[in-house]
């Protein structure tokens, strides 16, 4: 008898992590981070409800915090085993991991000299040290082959098209049930990134519900085209909370091509954060992860991701003297839903000036300041202090990296027949429900929302 555990990212979008036991053998899919609301973040702090020295193996579908940001934590605690990936993954994870590590020294460093934690003295969740701990168990493997994991346990990777290093998760229990973890869908059709590929047959299916309720909309490029426009028309700065994963990237492929068009100002764009430039630089760097319109850019001398064409501050000097510019420019900062990072010294000095323009271009969790200020807040609690909103906040969705409903259906519909449950993870309970009620309607398959903390068996 095998079982899965949903331990994260069940009846939410955050904290990523599933436990497969099999063959005597445990198998960590994704180990995430809670992010967003207060509730969800004190999951972070609380021990495993597994013993990390007895999994045999982890296997990461790809680098964002809320798939992997809990790795420090497992290795502070004891496991000393395999980390499986991507390459593209491992690079990331070289960027993401000592950065989330450095925020969360930084957030405790400021509490302690400021007093606004409860908590004497406050303490980061875990640290720099911890976080290279992880990178030296990262096991490196490719696309398309099956590689073991665990005894008789093999996974064979594919590509989500979600992030560079995306995969999708096969995972063969031996002689018996084969269990497919979608991880985080990409779309289809989007700059930089294949579209992801099909998975031919599963026993069970793990699937994101994510934008589970709805389709995204069309006409991303005029919506982005009018708001720059109007920030420069207002002498303002835009300011781009950004992941520094993809988003950023997309985003400064999208106002290239508005330039080359025609439809928008060339105006000086700063990338203010150590991390993207990195990230940028990796992104560069892995080819083989690029589709064919990205290969024929830079074959023509347009890379889009140009460190000569982009202006990237590294350190904070630079950094502080963007407060000093005047408009019209463009700010692209981490972190994407405004939880930590840049980002939020500069929301802080610019939320109160009505020429200012906050666009938000990724998906905004219950919790974050980014959906505050999406939901319309006046004030937002920063630094220990409430700063007013003056800023325009405007919202683009058509940028978000995760499949919509009917690509999610499209990417199903490459299997060859239908697996024997299907379980929705990695979405609010609104978004799963709505997914799985289209899911049972147009294909039939037996599936449902997973809950929080469930153990299913699987035969």
């Amino acid at each position: 008898m095998a079982t899965i555990q949903f331990l994260g990212a069940a009846e939410t979008v955050t904290g990523s992590m599933h436990l497969v036991t099999a063959n005597e053998k445990r198998v960590l899919l994704d180990c995430g981070l809670f992010q967003g609301l207060k509730e969800l973040r004190l999951r972070n702090w609380r021990e495993f409800t597994f013993d990390p020295k007895r999994l045999d193996a982890v296997v990461i579908s790809h680098a964002h915090i809320d798939h992997t940001g809990s790795l420090p934590l497992l290795v502070r605690r004891g496991y000393r085993g395999p980390i499986y990936c991507t390459p593209a993954t491992a690079d990331l994870l070289g960027v993401l991991l000592p950065d989330a590590a450095h925020l969360q020294e930084e957030e405790a460093d400021r509490a302690n000299r400021y007093g606004y934690s409860k908590h004497k003295p406050a303490l980061p969740l875990y640290t720099a040290e911890d976080a290279q701990r992880v990178l030296g168990q990262l096991q490196r493997t490719g696309y398309g082959r099956p590689f073991p994991v665990a005894g008789d346990l093999t996974v064979t990777y594919r590509r989500a098209g979600h992030i560079l290093g995306a995969a999708t998760v096969d995972l063969k229990l031996g002689a018996g049930p084969r269990i497919v973890f979608s991880g985080a869908l990409g779309r289809y059709d989007r700059p930089i990134l294949p579209d992801p590929e099909p998975v031919p047959e599963a026993d069970v299916l793990l699937l994101e519900s994510t934008y589970g309720d709805r389709r995204h909309p069309t006409g991303t490029a005029d919506e982005l085209a009018r708001v720059v426009r109007e920030t420069a028309a207002r002498g303002g700065t835009l300011r781009v909370p950004a992941f520094v994963v993809d988003r950023t990237q997309e985003w400064l492929w999208m106002l290239q091509h508005l330039e080359d068009e025609h439809r928008i100002p060339v105006l000086p764009v700063y990338v203010d954060s150590p991390s993207a430039a990195a990230v940028t630089e990796i992104y560069r760097r892995h080819v083989e992860e690029q589709d064919g319109e990205m290969r024929r850019r830079v074959q023509d001398g347009k890379d889009p991701l140009s460190t000569t064409r982009i202006r990237f501050c590294r350190t904070m000097e630079e950094s502080k003297r963007l407060n000093d510019l005047r408009g019209p420019l463009i700010i692209v900062s981490a972190s994407g839903m405004a939880t930590g990072g840049r980002i939020l010294h500069h929301l802080k000095q610019r939320l109160p000036d009505p020429r200012t323009t906050v666009l938000l271009v990724g998906f905004q969790a219950m919790g974050t300041r980014g959906r505050s200020l999406q939901d319309g807040a006046r004030t937002i609690k920063m630094f220990g202090a409430q700063v007013p909103v003056l800023a325009r906040v405007e919202t683009i969705h058509g940028l978000s990296a995760h499949a919509d409903q009917e690509e999610t259906l499209r990417w199903l519909t490459g299997f060859t027949r239908p697996p024997g449950q299907c379980y929705l993870v990695h979405g609010e309970p609104p978004e799963a429900l709505a997914l799985a009620t289209v899911i049972r309607s147009r294909l039939g398959w037996n599936v449902r929302p997973a809950r929080a903390g469930e153990q299913v068996e699987i035969d």
